[in-house]
């Protein structure tokens, strides 16, 4: 059954959080994680103290994956995941890496302005070269999905395959990809592609007021967040109730999502900053958003389609990313896959990497089984 999303279900929640909810036994959980800290060093804003989720695989040739949350998310996303990638008795195993991104969960808020896209992108990059992973592969979602983007285009020597869950791209166009534009032009779109471009349409109607603000009046949401838990609560909930594939989030879940949130190092109002330094503080490589929903040539790309995602693109817009070498169709999930779906997330990063998969051995020296 799908869950609530009424004044009344607001209610519950934030009752719940006043008299039910144990932090402290989420917390502990939390502390249970391999948790650790680095201070980054990034081009004009010094070293950023950067909290991060670092589980080794006892396997010596296992791969280094980055994985990149976005928002409303954070590094406990990849909690999910890490019980299906943990094994070293199967091929591939790997090392993974999930950062809290800067203004995000434990990491150090960036209070200095024009931190952008690009600057998101070299704190991971140079954190992973910092735990001894000069090559590795990544993973992503929302802004996971943009900075993962980043880090291939700025760091192509480095980031050789990125698996994304959140596809943002165009039609091709008969100038930049003919041979794609003219499949495109002959083909029709499939049912699930028409129900993908309702979905697309659904939130650029209905969906994407949280976004406008968040770009342009960052300061004005900071002043309700700052003040008032609940308002957090219902900015976020509404998120996870409208995003997800009829997820059956638990009152705890929620709570845990947004406590990150309010208990954050870098306070319960930075988090909204990415959208606005973003749109507004274009660097040389990454002068628009949009540079990085086009062809990013080195990097082989997969990609999983869930019909509840926030966009969800025809199969063959898909293609004008990079040199696809991966897809997965999915019949059931939403915007937060490696929470909904962590079984189909770690399948397709298997299916990856594994001998005869599309990026067996890509990482030299260190995927050798």
């Amino acid at each position: 059954m799908a869950i609530r999303c009424t004044p009344g279900r607001y209610q519950e929640i934030a009752e719940h959080w006043q008299n039910i909810f144990d932090w402290k036994k989420e917390e502990d959980k939390l502390n249970r994680l391999p948790n650790f800290r680095s201070l980054v060093p990034i081009d004009g804003f010094g070293d950023i103290d950067i909290h991060f989720v670092h589980q080794t695989s006892p396997n010596k040739n296992a791969i280094p994956l980055l994985f990149c949350h976005g928002w409303p998310g954070s590094f406990i996303e990849v909690t999910k995941l890490l019980p299906f990638l943990a094994r070293s008795d199967s091929a591939p195993a790997f090392h993974i890496v999930a950062p809290s991104l800067p203004n995000f969960g434990f990491s150090q808020r960036v209070s200095k302005p024009g931190f952008a896209l690009a600057h998101y992108a070299e704190v991971c990059h140079k954190l992973m070269l910092s735990l001894g992973y000069s090559t590795y592969v990544t993973q992503g979602g929302d802004w996971g999905f943009y900075i993962t983007r980043a880090i291939g285009l700025l760091y192509p020597r480095h980031c050789l395959a990125s698996h994304i869950n959140m596809i943002r791209a165009s039609a091709p166009k008969i100038t930049r990809n003919p041979a794609l534009a003219l499949q495109h032009a002959l083909s029709p779109y499939s049912a699930a592609e028409k129900k993908g471009l309702e979905r697309s349409e659904w939130f650029e109607k209905e969906g994407f007021g949280y976004n406008l603000l968040q770009r342009t009046k960052p300061q004005t949401l900071s002043y309700a967040f700052a003040d008032s838990p609940v308002a957090l609560l219902a900015w976020i909930y509404e998120k996870l109730h409208d995003w997800t594939d009829s997820y059956p989030w638990t009152d705890d879940e929620i709570l845990t999502w947004v406590s990150i949130y309010w208990f954050s190092t870098a306070g319960p109002v930075a988090h909204i900053r990415i959208y606005y330094e973003a749109m507004h503080n274009a660097t040389p490589v990454i002068p628009t958003r949009d540079t990085l929903i086009g062809w990013i040539p080195s990097v082989k790309l997969g990609m999983a389609f869930f019909p509840k995602e926030l966009t969800v693109v025809p199969r063959t817009w898909g293609r004008t990313l990079g040199p696809v070498v991966y897809k997965s169709e999915n019949e059931q999930g939403g915007h937060f896959a490696a929470w909904e779906r962590p079984d189909v997330i770690a399948a397709d990063l298997l299916k990856m990497f594994q001998k005869g998969g599309p990026c067996y051995n890509i990482v030299k020296g260190k995927s050798g089984y």
